[in-house]
């Protein structure tokens, strides 16, 4: 696969697609979650997000040499098969952690004004340190925030020091944020992760937060536990069976939204900027758009402060959670269709959002207030100056 023009099937809610990739052949795009393999039989590149499944049943027959999906996790395509049939494949790991990190960081601090506590008088459990658990550590630290940190395959590799077992997180922790990937066998397989069992454990006014995959907790246990511990917090992002989501779970959910955590502009336009290098490593020719040239400009850039004090003000200026909780709510209807249909179009319309690092802050704050802006993401410029 050298020459062009291509044939480019891709997702037609992946951002960016026509600047990064029209100029390297003809470019289709379809509705990702009902992709066939009538739609891919002719194409050389195949772009997807993670509600297309790339597997034999979508690709045998095709002339796909080029599988690229624009997502962290990559449990929903086949890599074992990809590699047999000689088929070029590439995620885009942390694209969007920074976004997820951000959207954690104001459910978090949402409910702490809400709940009238503050963070660091908090024991935070971290459930998986990969790409957006990791970084979400190092802002939390730098808020100064108490972690306990759980991730079996990093500490078989980089020793115990700094990791907890699952069961002494989850006895353990005020707040948890899972941020594991979806995986069913290996080391430590993840599918119901916390279940019926383990999930006895908590606390009985935990926090609780899932912004990794659905599947790793087991959605009708935690219901059944929400019902008998009233007391405790959802803040659920992902769901176990997706696009469809159980109305009653969500009722019980302190703040409940359609799998967007990692929705910000930039975090989706990172995913597609990173395809389109790793294709043209593929192609042997140069990546000769920078991330740079496809991001448009933020529509707040700029916010100085009058209460230097209150966190939460530059985190709603650039992201109201509280909105895309009230839309998830308003479109759970009746019908199991309803809800599938509801789920994927508030997704696939999803308004812009932006990350927290697009927004400079300035104004004269003190010192403690100066580091907890900058552990939140903000670009922080201090002082008196206009």
């Amino acid at each position: 696969m050298t020459d062009l023009p291509l044939t480019i099937v891709a997702d037609e809610n992946i951002p960016a697609l026509e600047p990064l990739f029209q100029h390297l052949g003809r470019l289709h795009t379809y509705p990702g979650r009902t992709l066939s393999p009538e739609q891919v039989r002719d194409a050389d590149v195949l772009l997807v997000r993670s509600v297309t499944r790339v597997d034999e049943r979508l690709l045998s027959g095709s002339s796909v040499r080029f599988v690229g999906t624009a997502t962290i996790g990559t449990d929903h395509v086949d890599q074992d098969w990809l590699a047999q049939q000689g088929i070029g494949f590439s995620s885009a790991p942390g694209c969007n952690a920074d976004s997820v990190v951000d959207y954690v960081l104001a459910a978090l601090l949402h409910t702490a004004q809400d709940q009238r506590f503050d963070l660091r008088d908090k024991t935070l459990g971290i459930v998986g340190v990969g790409n957006v658990g990791h970084r979400l550590q190092g802002r939390l630290e730098q808020l100064g925030v108490e972690l306990l940190l759980c991730d079996p395959p990093r500490a078989a590799n980089e020793g115990t020091d700094g990791f907890v077992e699952l069961e002494y997180l989850l006895r353990s922790s005020d707040i948890i944020c899972m941020h594991t990937p979806l995986t069913r066998t290996g080391a430590w397989p993840t599918h119901h992760l916390l279940n019926a069992d383990n999930m006895a454990l908590l606390k009985p006014d935990v926090v609780l937060l899932n912004a990794g995959r659905g599947p790793v907790i087991d959605n009708a246990a935690l219901l059944q536990l929400a019902n008998a511990r009233p007391q405790m917090s959802l803040i659920l992002d992902v769901w176990e069976h997706e696009p469809w989501v159980d109305a009653e779970l969500a009722s019980r959910c302190r703040l409940a939204t359609p799998h967007i955590a990692g929705y910000a502009l930039d975090g989706k336009i990172r995913g597609t900027w990173m395809l389109y290098n790793a294709l043209c490593e593929q192609l042997g020719r140069p990546a000769d758009i920078g991330l740079s040239q496809v991001l448009p400009p933020s529509p707040v850039s700029s916010m100085k402060l009058n209460r230097p004090d209150n966190l939460l003000a530059p985190v709603r200026s650039v992201y109201d959670i509280y909105r895309d909780d009230r839309d998830f709510r308003a479109m759970l209807g009746d019908t199991e269709t309803d809800i599938k249909l509801g789920f994927d179009r508030l997704r696939r319309f999803y308004p812009e959002r932006r990350e927290f690092v697009t927004l400079s802050l300035k104004g004269e704050v003190e010192p403690d207030a100066a580091q907890q802006f900058a552990a939140l993401g903000f670009n922080c410029h201090w002082g008196n100056d206009d």
